[in-house]
């Protein structure tokens, strides 16, 4: 449950998530497990090779502690400074760019695991047989 009262003036924060997402918004409340809960939040995805970002209203967010990574307070002043460097562009279109790539990593992974495999010896990682052969 969360109890801490809410702060004396919301505070605007980044949120980064293990899974990678990166969430602005007003921070109302937080416990001793770092839950928070964010209103009026907003999801960022950034593209740098093509300097540029798109960003999607998610309301109110209810984030469970473990998955916070990193919190932020966030200067008003200087918010928007960054983004005067970058080109927002569709939500579709970054989300789809960063997905190709993202499958594009995963499948060399996977091709430098079965080379380690073959040449080393190594197992998957965290798989059955995480050790070396016999030979």
């Amino acid at each position: 449950m969360l109890t801490r009262p809410r702060p004396a003036h919301p505070e605007k924060v980044l949120v980064h998530l293990r899974d990678g997402r990166k969430l602005i918004g007003v921070l109302r409340s937080y416990d001793q497990y770092a839950n928070l809960v964010l209103t009026q939040t907003i999801e960022r995805l950034f593209h740098r090779p093509s300097k540029s970002y798109a960003q999607t209203d998610r309301g109110v967010f209810l984030i469970r502690g473990e998955n916070v990574v990193l919190l932020g307070e966030i200067d008003l002043d200087a918010e928007d400074a960054p983004l005067e460097a970058l080109t927002q562009v569709p939500w579709d279109s970054i989300a789809g760019l960063l997905a190709s790539e993202k499958k594009d990593i995963e499948r060399r992974e996977r091709k430098k695991e079965g080379v380690l495999f073959k040449q080393k010896g190594f197992g998957e990682e965290g798989g059955e047989g995480d050790s070396y052969k016999d030979t």
